[in-house]
């Protein structure tokens, strides 16, 4: 049984800094594909930034510059440092993971669609 849990979301203001962890258990196997998505209410849920078993990385444009996805393998756990910090950043964060390593390569690593397991989320408030 996977199970993802978020932690880091708060409060902050804009052009501020938060980082975000993803804690990881009961994933099997060497390939996998991770990602950040956000989910603004009235709104779809998004890719912000991914990551494969290769460590290769992608971001929305809408974060580039500004976030970094990273992992920690001997800690299974997933991070996403979130610096410049805007109020259209503000919503629910959520870790998804999925055992199909190419994701990231074929394109479709941006799609909520493209992952099996979730985390329930945290909230990253920015005000103005």
């Amino acid at each position: 049984q996977v199970q993802l849990v978020e932690s880091g979301g708060g409060s902050v203001q804009a052009g501020g800094s938060l980082k975000l962890s993803c804690t990881a258990s009961g994933f099997t196997g060497s390939g996998y594909c991770m990602g950040w998505f956000r989910q603004a209410p009235g709104k779809q849920r998004e890719g912000v930034a991914v990551i494969d078993s290769d460590g290769n990385t992608g971001y929305a444009d809408s974060v580039k510059g500004r976030f970094t996805i990273s992992q920690d393998n001997a800690k299974n756990t997933l991070y996403l440092q979130m610096n410049s910090l805007k109020p259209e950043d503000t919503a629910m964060y959520y870790c998804a993971a999925d055992s199909r390593w190419w994701l990231l390569r074929v394109g479709t690593a941006y799609a909520a669609k493209s992952y099996n397991y979730w985390g329930l989320g945290t909230q990253v408030t920015v005000s103005s």
